[in-house]
């Protein structure tokens, strides 16, 4: 599994199934509904905020810019401290340099913290076809992998279930994964995290191997940094003996001055926090510890060579976009059929994989109603609305050697509206229809005119969620002449 869900159909389909499910569509809205609030509240202390939100988006774009020296002075730095540094050009390769490390050392498990990355390259299954079990230790993580289910949130991956969901999956399979929930579990929150703590600790205690992720690599000192809310990651960075760090490639910030901005802008944006409760950062490998770096391309050059779409590499993954998105609201994540959903995750996955392969990565870029809300949300200025317009138009030109049935409906519209006489007796031929069909419509709309029913199909695509307006029973030319204007 890399970037996209095996076997996820396009967004439309998915989207559609999504929004028949009102229990998913109930805790979704408590969700984002309660981190919005708590979001605007601690950015409304900041009154300053928008010049950060300047400034994050220009060292972004700066670095990204000259990422190849950054690159090079990271892993120097890295390296000058006694960690290995491996580079990944895809999923799989990542992936093979994450399971040789882990048969190196004789190790057959790992205990994991929260990584987009690793999620993105399929990591987990990866290590899984080798004999090798990875435990996330995160609560949401856990969640989705005891109950063999698939994230839907960047930061939240379990948004997606309530309480009562999350109490049932930990008495059906805990036990089979090591240790069982107690008997008497209730669905209180601090219940449910006390059994997942006892879950994890002889995980941590007796795991030699982690594998984590990094938010931010920062370059002149070779430091990664791990922002979190729970305490597991830094139970992961610190005991095992072994430590690979999966690092995506945008995640380079020159300097700790340039960290300094983003550790204000994340916190308040994700968890709409002040600051994050544990925020870890270790430079190379430290006494008793082997460390190893994995920077991962995997689409980012890619990505990084479209004018357009290259801010989105900006991201620093907060999840903004999602809790304020509209759609995203009603359908979930899992519709979006990736590990990152969303509105960012609409530009991201097309950027990454490219467009014209897959139908699925293609439906992605018009999974959206372009409110622009995402862009007021993100904390470095991305323009998804700006670059969904552009990806759509990529889709187009990917698809324009098989013209579909709409590229076939233009070209005819094209013919008449070329040419005068035809249009003359298309107008007519569409009063004739229209004094039929006014007389069908049911519904009178603004203006006087009647909706139709719902159509058959194909046009039922269009009616069924929409007014269709029966033709005018007049064109505009007849009406000049019976007026006397010409």
């Amino acid at each position: 599994m890399s970037a996209t869900f095996v076997g996820m159909p396009a967004f439309p389909k998915a989207a559609r199934e999504a929004l028949s499910d009102t229990q998913l569509r109930r805790n979704l809205a408590h969700a984002t509904g309660t981190i919005r609030a708590k979001r605007a509240a601690v950015v409304g202390e900041v009154g300053e905020w928008e010049e950060l939100r300047l400034a994050g988006a220009a060292i972004k774009d700066n670095t990204l810019r000259h990422l190849d020296e950054h690159l090079l002075t990271l892993e120097k730095a890295l390296t000058g401290r006694g960690a290995t540094v491996h580079w990944a050009r895809d999923a799989a390769e990542a992936c093979e340099i994450v399971a040789s490390i882990a048969r190196q050392h004789a190790v057959d498990e790992v205990v994991k913290v929260k990584s987009m990355a690793t999620q993105e390259i399929g990591l987990n299954e990866a290590l899984a076809a080798q004999g090798i079990t990875a435990w996330e230790t995160d609560l949401a993580e856990l969640i989705v992998q005891l109950g063999d289910d698939l994230p839907s949130h960047i930061l939240v991956p379990a948004i997606h279930r309530n309480r009562a969901e999350i109490r049932e999956i930990f008495r059906d399979k805990m036990a089979a994964a090591g240790r069982p929930a107690p008997d008497d579990l209730s669905d209180r929150p601090a219940e449910l995290a006390g059994a997942a703590r006892l879950h994890l600790r002889e995980k941590f205690l007796r795991a030699r191997m982690a594998v984590s992720g990094a938010n931010f690599a920062v370059a002149e000192t070779g430091t990664l940094v791990v922002v979190e809310s729970e305490g597991n990651g830094r139970m992961c960075l610190t005991l095992p003996e072994v430590l690979v760090s999966v690092v995506g490639i945008e995640k380079i910030v020159p300097t700790w001055s340039d960290l300094d901005v983003f550790l204000q802008l994340l916190p308040r944006s994700s968890t709409g926090e002040r600051m994050n409760p544990y925020t870890s950062t270790w430079s190379g490998a430290t006494e008793g510890q082997e460390m190893h770096v994995v920077l991962l391309d995997n689409g980012r050059t890619r990505a990084l060579a479209d004018e357009v779409g290259r801010q989105a590499l900006r991201c620093i993954r907060c999840s903004a976009c999602l809790n304020v998105c509209p759609v995203y609201e009603r359908t979930g994540g899992h519709a979006y059929g990736s590990v990152y959903p969303g509105p960012i995750g609409a530009i991201l996955n097309p950027l990454l994989r490219g467009t014209g392969v897959d139908e699925q990565v293609d439906s992605l870029p018009y999974a959206s109603s372009l409110c622009g809300a995402c862009f007021e949300a993100c904390p470095v200025r991305i323009d998804i609305p700006e670059v969904l317009v552009h990806l759509r138009s990529t889709v187009v030109d990917a698809h324009r050697s098989s013209p579909k049935a709409e590229a076939v409906a233009m070209k005819s519209a094209s013919w008449v509206l070329a040419d005068a006489r035809r249009l003359g007796w298309a107008e007519r031929g569409l009063g004739v229809a229209g004094r039929a069909l006014n007389r069908l419509g049911r519904k009178v709309m603004p203006g006087g005119r009647r909706a139709l029913g719902r159509l058959p199909w194909p046009g039922s695509l269009w009616s069924n969620a929409r007014d269709v307006p029966a033709p005018p029973v007049e064109s505009f030319r007849s009406w000049w002449r019976r007026e006397g204007r010409r």
